[in-house]
């Protein structure tokens, strides 16, 4: 058996980018900042890296995600990843991995006064990770 799972904590980077597509089936893309810090070995010095994670929800989530979300909003995403490949008008070809959402958790507003919200297992139709603890 195999699993193709990832999962997210972050914030967005910028506001979803809501289309409706035929059919007025929605998608949503986004794209969520994880981070991670570590002390380095020999400097003492606490380092911190940022991850930028491009995330695609379809259906009645992408239609939460266009009434709810919005730049800075912290977010719990589960999904698995997927890769998508093209060739542009000039021959070029493209690969892009990216996440689709299955269930997404709404973990707070970086709006001033915003209160935190919650959408539970909002789950997406089918279509075509927080690893590191920061440093004490």
């Amino acid at each position: 058996m195999n699993l193709n799972k990832a999962v997210l904590m972050g914030n967005l980077t910028h506001d979803p980018k809501v289309k409706a597509l035929s059919g007025k089936q929605k998608v949503a893309t986004f794209s969520v900042a994880t981070n991670r810090a570590w002390r380095d070995y020999k400097t003492k010095a606490t380092k911190e890296a940022v991850e930028f994670h491009p995330i695609v929800a379809w259906g009645n989530l992408a239609s939460i995600i266009e009434k709810y979300l919005k730049k800075g909003d912290r977010v719990y995403v589960e999904g698995r990843l997927a890769t998508r490949k093209w060739e542009d008008k000039n021959k070029l070809k493209h690969e892009r991995t990216e996440v689709v959402a299955q269930n997404l958790i709404m973990l707070g507003s970086a709006r001033k006064g915003a209160k935190p919200q919650a959408v539970a297992n909002a789950v997406a139709p089918e279509e075509g990770a927080l690893e590191e603890v920061p440093v004490a």
